[in-house]
């Protein structure tokens, strides 16, 4: 007798309406969503016990065929699948492979002034763009922690791009996070918003400030560090099953031991350099340009471009 296979939380063993309701309401909704959760997170996340939960997540994963291995070859049909983005610059395209990939995380970091969220504002537009034109044919969702979001800004690029201002507008979500739980929290909201909009873009600007702010001194190091790998495992899970792209912003600390290069480093240590795929490291050239450096990609050489931050957006330098 062949094993039925499940498709829906209701249909885990031992899930009735109201754990599933559970499930939904702490933002899983789907057999991906828990069965890459580790039972303490799940527990913590839902109320239901560990031991509960990691039958759940066993079950799940199975079905959802978490952690099962793949061949070269379903691997390269699954490569096909990635969106590119552009960013208005074909110089920085050709830098990133075509452009910012979906199902990835794209990071970009430097000194304040340097251009990082003038970067994002430009893929929040490009993003609505028609496949064909570079874009992902989507909306977009961004987490503001700074309160960096301008929708004059939006305006001058969607018009520089022919494209209408307020149906670009409206077709970007912004949600404003004044402390890194509410950070942690608009995630899973975007992924409320994702059931009826199909986003195809999430952005944070910035990543690890609040979390900075907050967790100050060496004996909360590990538990910041911990929220922020958290925080980054449930960006790139959504990037994952939505096919979206997902840029993050980062900030810079001082280096006094780089005596040579740049003396800085972005915030956030390993734990957000593991998990974002691609690094861009930004800072200002001569007459106003700016030098974007992929610092790490999982298949692209550490190379440059150089760009300029025009009244229509970023374009070439």
């Amino acid at each position: 007798m062949s094993e039925v296979k499940i498709q829906n939380i209701e249909d885990l063993t031992g899930v009735g309406p109201a754990i599933a309701e559970k499930f939904r309401e702490a933002g899983y909704s789907t057999l991906e969503e828990i069965g890459t959760q580790s039972p303490g997170q799940l527990s913590d996340a839902t109320g239901i016990g560990q031991e509960s939960c990691a039958k759940y997540i066993k079950e799940a994963g199975k079905n959802a065929k978490i952690g099962s291995f793949l061949t070269g070859t379903e691997l390269m049909e699954k490569r096909a699948t990635v969106g590119k983005l552009t960013t208005s610059s074909s110089t920085f395209d050709e830098l990133l492979g075509g452009g910012v990939e979906t199902q990835s995380i794209t990071e970009f970091y430097g000194q304040y002034g340097s251009g990082k969220t003038q970067f994002m504002l430009q893929l929040a537009v490009n993003a609505q763009l028609p496949v064909e034109q570079g874009g992902l044919g989507g909306e977009v969702a961004i987490i503001d922690t700074e309160n960096t979001f301008r929708p004059e800004r939006i305006i001058s690029m969607a018009k520089a791009l022919e494209l209408d201002p307020d149906e670009v507008l409206s077709k970007i979500h912004v949600g404003r996070a004044y402390n890194s739980h509410q950070q942690m929290l608009m995630v899973k909201k975007v992924k409320e918003i994702a059931k009826e909009k199909p986003i195809k873009m999430l952005a944070v600007d910035s990543l690890t400030g609040a979390f900075r702010a907050e967790y100050i001194g060496r004996g909360t190091l590990a538990e910041r560090q911990g929220k922020i790998n958290a925080h980054m495992s449930a960006l790139a899970r959504f990037g994952d099953l939505h096919n979206a792209a997902v840029v993050v912003t980062n900030q810079v600390s001082s280096n006094p031991a780089a005596f040579f290069g740049d003396p800085t480093k972005p915030i956030g240590g390993n734990i957000v350099g593991h998990t974002s795929k691609f690094r861009i490291y930004l800072r200002r050239g001569k007459a106003g340009r700016r030098v974007c450096r992929l610092v790490d990609s999982p298949h692209l050489p550490e190379n440059e471009a150089l760009v300029s931050i025009t009244e229509d957006g970023i374009r070439d330098g």
